[in-house]
């Protein structure tokens, strides 16, 4: 029996978990413009893959849910902005980026995995929709993890030296 809908259901897991993330770094850090703005841009992509996850999902027997929760209710949305107002004043806020920066950096690394396990499986299946499905939405996970890498580079030694 194949376990190509296990595997299709974790990527869905895992895309949800990255653009979760990705939304809220830019909500904690949205004192950080380039960081805020980043992070909302690149969220659109996780959101993307997984609608187009939902609907090959249901080719395999799936019921994925193709609009997920994204966001946190306004309430505790506004918490986290007046929490990263407050940080944004300390020298904290600096080593709380850069741990949200290597926490999404795994994350994305994990979805990266998952996309390179799904091709994999697609072609050796002779699966020419999920072949196609991941070839597309994979280069797309890389950016994330390539954004997060470069932004780590750039601002960790200011912010460990300070």
């Amino acid at each position: 029996m194949s376990k190509l809908p296990l595997v299709l259901r974790e990527l869905h897991r895992s895309e949800t978990s990255l653009g979760r993330t990705l939304l809220a770094v830019a909500d904690r850090h949205h004192v950080e413009h380039e960081v805020f703005h980043l992070a909302r841009d690149l969220a659109r992509r996780p959101r993307e893959h997984v609608r187009r996850l939902a609907d090959v999902g249901h080719d395999h027997g799936l019921t994925l849910d193709p609009e997920p929760r994204w966001t946190v209710p306004d309430r505790v949305a506004a918490v986290l902005r007046r929490g990263g107002d407050a940080l944004g004043r300390r020298p904290e806020p600096g080593l709380l980026l850069l741990a949200d920066l290597r926490r999404l950096h795994r994350k994305a690394a994990g979805v990266s995995l998952d996309w390179e396990l799904l091709a994999q499986a697609a072609q050796g299946m002779k699966q020419p929709r999920l072949l196609e499905l991941a070839r597309s939405c994979h280069p797309e996970t890389l950016r994330i993890m390539q954004w997060s890498n470069a932004h780590l580079k750039v601002m960790s030694p200011q912010i460990i030296a300070s």
